[in-house]
């Protein structure tokens, strides 16, 4: 057991997680990751915005595939455990899990960062395959792949969370950045050892790592619908127990169901079923009170950015999206491929992305009225909305059909 390599951390951070009062078991997501691992070679990326429950997957899935502890006590109790491939795969796999928000203390630097890093994981080979031959200058993906050269096609699962841990420090350079997705890329693609990357993080692996280093991962974001959506988030049937544990938990409940759905829900997976912002509502039911929990996870300031960039008529939208409408964008494309905000449904691709709005069926809305509150806090004290407020709904759009621009804001029929 290692510092990356089979070592126990995500067992640990998993093992806590599952003794809170408000623990949802979603480990039926590992059995959507069986083919990819059978089959070999799959590198997933799956992005959601803060407090979604990334890492909590990430330990998850690092907890039951490595071979370097025993987790069947825990796994063997959970969903998981009655479905086809849960003995095949329970503890059989090498796992290199790598938590990229975990550095050097007082990191100064792209370099003392990333050695610190490759130090750990190079030490870990070394000690785990003795045997390998490997040559000055090699890289961690040469040096793994010489381990599957020499033990007979050793093959390893590679967990990555915060893969976009450097894209939010500002001592980072652009050329830094560059450099670590090239140092992704050359561990991850077109790798023979290689059973399955999985890479988590907020930011769109396509958008930010540039060129090709990053092309050959699946990507899933909060643009489209996948498999994945169900396991990021809660249910209403999720809710529906959690709710019934606070009722028994609290001896003054506060709130009611409807409230909480009010509050938290928005994030449609189809018609009328939705998700809830996980770490909100365990935060309500924890605190047994409703409230903004949003802003406390850092995220306003970077909203009020993409609200106050006026291209192309985003300040309208917004005014609509407070408003209570829902606006038809074309952000599908723009999710993983836009460089820069240029365009209006650029700027609601990200605001989605980020979890500020929610898309479903070719249209945006603000999702609930936790995310409402912080949208009415920019709308009703940044000036530059000074002259929108005065204007009602109808006279934002009459406006905007007099400027022929309906056709690029036009309104989803609710």
């Amino acid at each position: 057991m290692g510092y990356y390599l089979n070592s126990t951390d995500a067992f640990e951070l998993y093992e806590r997680e599952i003794k809170k009062p408000y623990f949802v078991d979603k480990t039926e997501l590992l059995k959507e990751l069986f083919p990819l691992v059978e089959q070999g070679g799959s590198n997933i990326a799956v992005t959601r915005p803060r407090r979604f429950g990334k890492s909590v997957m990430a330990a998850m899935i690092a907890s039951f595939f490595s071979r370097g502890i025993d987790s069947s006590a825990v796994f063997s109790k959970r969903k998981i455990a009655s479905k086809e491939g849960f003995t095949l795969h329970l503890n059989r796999h090498n796992v290199i899990y790598i938590n990229f928000s975990k550095g050097p203390d007082d990191c100064e630097s792209y370099d003392q960062y990333i050695e610190y890093i490759k130090e750990g994981l190079i030490s870990d080979i070394r000690e785990t395959y003795p045997d390998a031959v490997h040559r000055r200058g090699d890289t961690v993906g040469s040096m793994l792949r010489n381990v599957s050269a020499k033990y007979r096609g050793e093959k390893f699962i590679l967990v990555i969370d915060e893969w976009d841990y450097i894209f939010h420090r500002s001592y980072f350079t652009e050329m830094d950045r560059g450099r670590f997705t090239a140092f992704l890329g050359d561990l991850t693609k077109d790798r023979p050892y290689i059973e399955l990357t999985y890479i988590t993080g907020i930011l769109p692996i396509k958008k930010y790592s540039g060129s090709d280093t990053m092309n050959h991962f699946a990507e899933y974001n909060m643009a489209g619908r996948s498999v994945f959506d169900k396991y990021f988030g809660f249910t209403a049937e999720e809710v529906d127990e959690l709710y019934q544990r606070y009722l028994e938990n609290v001896l003054q409940p506060v709130f009611t169901r409807e409230e909480l759905k009010d509050w938290y829900d928005g994030y449609y997976l189809e018609e009328d079923s939705g998700l809830y912002n996980p770490n909100s509502v365990v935060f309500a039911l924890s605190q047994n009170s409703l409230g903004n929990f949003w802003s406390k996870a850092g995220e306003y300031e970077e909203l009020k950015d993409y609200v106050l960039n006026d291209i192309d008529g985003v300040r309208e939208a917004v005014m609509l999206l407070v408003a209570g409408e829902s606006i038809r964008a074309d952000i599908s494309e723009y999710a993983t491929t836009a460089q820069k905000l240029e365009k209006r449904d650029e700027n609601l691709s990200v605001m989605t992305v980020y979890g500020y709005l929610n898309y479903y069926d070719g249209c945006v809305r603000i999702p609930n009225r936790e995310l409402q509150t912080e949208f009415d806090k920019i709308v009703k004290t940044e000036p530059r909305f000074n002259y929108m407020r005065a204007l009602e709904k109808e006279s934002i759009i009459l406006r905007l059909t007099m400027q022929d621009n309906m056709e690029r804001l036009p309104l989803c029929v609710r």
